[in-house]
């Protein structure tokens, strides 16, 4: 298979402009003739819908939500990064570019990383014009603030609800076109397979959530905007309903999955506190500009936390890396933590969390500047917990989070599928082997608003509008696939599988893997599944709303899915980012890259004999790989 980035020639520094320069375009009378399906209303979704059918595009727009503003691009709390250099702080494109890449651990590809960075400052005139309330100086300068694996103040945010006032902009442009009549938006409507003919992508087939109905739809372009696939640890920031069905359909139909193991685990989650619990709750990043994370320096320690004195705490990340301290990134801050949970240093009911305390700063500034900043997450955790942290160390805990990995797309964002596109997280372009903070939304946007319009007319341009006619031999595919599971008749919900398989994937392919374990966690997996296919429950019927026949379907996609995260863990022999191998790791215990043998980007194809590796190989030719240090 001949892989190609299809990379803009030039200094990096030009190729996105040259890129526009060159692409072609279609008339504006014309462009009403091709449709394009989006599925996915969140972030990327969203403002890719707004801006191709502002264009002239016919857009068809999916989400399984009972409205476009419930997708998970609200849960995004602190920040968006942009290169403007408004503190004056030695900000720039360069600067932003560098950082990623380097926090990505150099497993990103450069063009497409400095592209986003150079993007960013636009995007922010575009959300300001939109609407969107950042917080501001009081001069009305737009405010800005630092997150993890940076030594700038680059994060533009709207207090704690950065993700949620984004997406309201994104869903009020969206929601002008669907007035106007070029944006057709189906709400309560699952995509569970892609319609690809002669490696051309056609459309999808969906099924009604509300009905049952299932449908073939078909268009000329296909993107997907579905987001990430980190619920499949069952414990996660994410959603109940995020899921991986999307882009696991269209790997079965041949779009390649790159970097399947690559999921971030996020150090400011709020901790599991008892088996009852379904998902975890994401505290922002931001938080961690102000707090301090800290555990006793003594093990297995009862007493309160305001009972112990400063001589007797630890502040581990203050410690290990003086530069960057409680702002190091995230998969060694995660990492850190659970070395302190692991070695019998952690705290609250279950003894896995560490202390994030406000004390030194609310003494130094005040309460009420805390709670201007914060105030609404300082709310939210005391309205799951019942603490006030305000008077009283948060407790935090790492958890599954972003999924680095996802499609494989070339510089225009299309997949090896011809006509396939994809954006935000679903797809693996711009992070790397870890994602630094606050460029998940800035990702979404930028592919949606400034990327996708230009790569997607490119694409269509000369070529004839398609037929519409709906596609039978899909919708009968996945009317046979849904029965299959239905006819199971077994005793355990999807649910309990479901869990069982996050428990697997967390405790041998979590914050840090060994060959053992992943090799004893790809035989767990396959035992669990074939359980999944002879005990199977489903009560009710497939022609009317059935959550259990939902689960069901993205569960069995999950368990196809860790099977491929639990090869692609085991084939990369290093450590990089968040993937850390523990057989590979400096004196330091930091993670320790293999550029030589693993200098690039994993793709997997799917075949009928089992998952096929192809290789992105990755070149550096205006950075310089180094190891990361954060000291």
């Amino acid at each position: 298979m001949n892989i190609n980035a299809k990379i803009p020639d030039g200094p990096i520094e030009e190729k996105w402009s040259r890129y526009k320069a060159d692409a072609k375009l279609i008339s504006p009378g014309n462009r009403g003739n091709y449709k394009i399906i989006v599925v996915g209303t969140g972030l990327a979704g969203s403002s890719a819908s707004a801006t191709l059918s502002e264009l002239g595009f016919q857009v068809e727009a999916f989400t399984h939500h009972d409205s476009p503003s419930r997708a998970h691009s609200v849960a995004a709390q602190g920040g968006i990064n942009a290169a403007k250099n408004y503190q004056n702080d030695g900000d720039s494109i360069w600067r932003m570019f560098a950082d990623t890449v380097k926090g990505g651990d150099f497993r990103s590809r450069e063009a497409n990383v400095y592209r986003m960075a150079e993007c960013s400052a636009s995007l922010i005139d575009q959300a300001v014009a939109q609407g969107v309330p950042f917080a501001r100086e009081y001069g009305g300068y737009l405010s800005n603030r630092s997150f993890g694996g940076v030594q700038v103040s680059r994060t533009f945010y709207a207090r704690g609800q950065t993700g949620q006032q984004l997406l309201k902009g994104a869903y009020q442009a969206m929601m002008r076109q669907v007035a106007t009549g070029r944006v057709r938006l189906h709400t309560r409507c699952e995509m569970l397979d892609l319609i690809v003919k002669e490696n051309r992508a056609r459309g999808i087939v969906s099924r009604n959530l509300i009905t049952g109905n299932i449908q073939s739809h078909t268009a000329d372009a296909v993107v997907l905007a579905t987001g990430g696939y980190g619920k499949i640890y069952y414990l996660s920031t994410l959603a109940m309903h995020c899921n991986a069905t999307a882009v696991w359909r269209a790997h079965k139909k041949g779009a390649l999955f790159a970097a399947a193991s690559w999921t971030q685990f996020h150090p400011t989650s709020l901790p599991q506190l008892g088996d009852h619990q379904s998902k975890l709750t994401l505290m922002s990043e931001s938080l961690r500009n102000d707090g301090r994370i800290w555990v006793p320096k003594k093990k297995n320690d009862t007493r309160k936390p305001n009972d112990i004195p400063e001589n007797e705490r630890d502040y581990y990340l203050e410690r290990k890396y003086p530069s960057y301290g409680n702002l190091a990134p995230r998969d060694i801050s995660s990492r850190a933590a659970k070395e302190q949970i692991d070695a019998g240093k952690g705290v609250g009911p279950m003894k896995n969390a560490v202390f994030l305390d406000f004390g030194t700063a609310i003494e130094k500034e005040g309460k009420k500047a805390i709670e201007s900043r914060y105030g609404n997450l300082f709310a939210m955790y005391q309205n799951i917990t019942g603490m006030n942290a305000y008077s009283e160390p948060m407790m935090i805990a790492p958890s599954a989070h972003f999924s680095m990995g996802g499609l494989w797309v070339n510089y225009e964002l299309m997949s090896n599928v011809e006509g396939l596109f994809v954006a935000g997280e679903a797809n693996f372009a711009d992070h790397g082997a870890n994602r630094l903070g606050a460029n998940s939304l800035l990702q979404a946007c930028v592919d949606g608003y400034f990327i996708l319009s230009y790569t997607i007319m490119n694409f269509l341009s000369g070529q004839n509008p398609q037929p519409r006619d709906p596609d039978k031999e899909a919708e009968a595919e996945v009317k046979k696939r849904i029965q299959q599971l239905l006819d199971i008749k077994g005793t355990t919900p999807a649910e309990r599988f479901h869990k069982d398989l996050g428990k697997i994937l967390y405790q041998k392919c979590g914050l840090s893997r060994h060959s053992g374990d992943l090799k004893a966690a790809a035989e767990e997996i396959k035992t669990l599944k074939e359980q999944f296919y002879s005990d199977l429950c489903i009560p009710g019927s497939e022609k009317d709303l059935n959550y259990e026949l939902e689960k069901a379907g993205r569960t069995a996609d999950y368990f196809e899915l860790a099977q491929l995260i639990v090869k692609d863990a085991l084939h990369r022999e290093e450590s990089c980012g968040a993937h850390f191998r523990e057989e590979h790791q400096t004196q330091g215990g930091e993670a320790r890259r293999n550029d030589a043998d693993f200098g690039f980007v994993s793709l997997w194809e799917h075949t009928p004999a089992g998952f096929q590796l192809h290789k992105e190989l990755l070149t550096f030719e205006f950075l310089e790989p180094s190891e990361r240090d954060y000291s």
